[in-house]
Formats: structure tokens, C-alpha cells, sequence
């Protein structure tokens, strides 16, 4: 039996150590005709009202310049490139999304993967444990949960 590589590996990507680790290993054991490497973001100004409502605080008094890049898309895009970059060096066929969530970062990933029928999904992961893990369901945890498509979670390295 000859194993064929995939059509598209979809690689989630947030800049922290654990997605740079989840590239590698996409890189090291996925073969794929391409990969989409996103970078999901949400707008400055959704998350402070999120942020204050969570804290009871008044909403921000502050807008984003009007013609300006939101501060959070420009991250974001650096991110990308930073991601895309590592992407290559590990030996993949890439190209960097950077994509607004009107949601959950979850969700904007699952959405994305059905969007381009990704064959599997890669995601680093914080690793957290016990307690914590039951009160902060981690991203790639509810991408497994929710997503159809198979998922590599690549837990953080030693």
C-alpha cells in the first residue's frame, strides 16, 4: 500500500512556542501538497468590551484611528510572516491567512478547515492539567472536539 500525501494540512498558528513546535512537526512527518498556515485575530476594540465585560468595567472610551490598521491585524500579519517563514524552513509548501473571528478562535479554525476541506489540522497545545484544564478549555482542545477533520496536537517540548 503507497501512502499519497495530503491535498492541504491546515496549520494553526499563534506565534507562541507550542505552534513553532506543531510547524516542526508538520514539517518532520506530514507530506502535503500545501499547507495553509492561519493566524486568527479578533479587532482591538471587541477585545476590550469582551475584556470589560468579563471584569465588570465600562466599556471603552477609546475607537481605533479610522484609517488606521487595528492594532491586533497588524500583530497578526507580523505573525503570519513569522509563521510562514518557519514553515518553509521546515520544508513545507505554505501560504499565510491571517483571519478576523467574529467568534472563538476555535470555531474561526474549524470554519477555515471546512472552508478549504483541509485533510488534517495541526495546533500546538499549552498542556495544562488538572484544574486549570477543566476551567480553560485550551483551543486545540475544542478544535478536536468540534472539528470532522482529523487533528494533530502537538503538546508543548520538554
Amino acid at each position: 500500500m503507497t501512502t499519497q500525501p495530503a491535498d492541504l494540512i491546515l496549520i494553526a498558528y499563534d506565534g507562541s512556542e507550542n505552534a513553532q513546535r506543531a510547524i516542526e512537526y508538520a514539517g518532520r512527518f506530514l507530506a502535503a501538497e500545501r499547507a495553509v498556515l492561519v493566524t486568527v485575530w479578533e479587532p482591538m476594540i471587541r477585545q476590550a468590551a469582551r475584556m470589560s465585560g468579563l471584569s465588570g468595567m465600562m466599556q471603552p472610551d477609546w475607537l481605533p484611528d479610522e484609517g488606521g490598521d487595528d492594532v491586533a491585524h497588524v500583530e497578526a500579519r507580523d505573525v503570519a510572516e513569522e509563521g510562514l517563514a518557519l514553515a518553509r524552513k521546515a520544508g513545507l509548501t505554505v501560504e499565510a491567512r491571517c483571519v478576523e473571528s467574529g467568534t472563538t478562535v476555535w470555531t474561526t479554525i474549524v470554519e477555515i478547515a471546512d472552508e478549504l476541506n483541509a485533510d488534517v489540522i495541526v495546533t500546538g497545545t499549552r498542556g495544562t492539567t488538572g484544574l486549570r484544564s477543566l476551567i480553560h478549555s485550551s483551543t486545540a482542545d475544542q478544535v478536536l472536539r468540534h472539528s470532522r477533520r482529523p487533528v494533530l496536537i502537538v503538546p508543548p517540548g520538554k
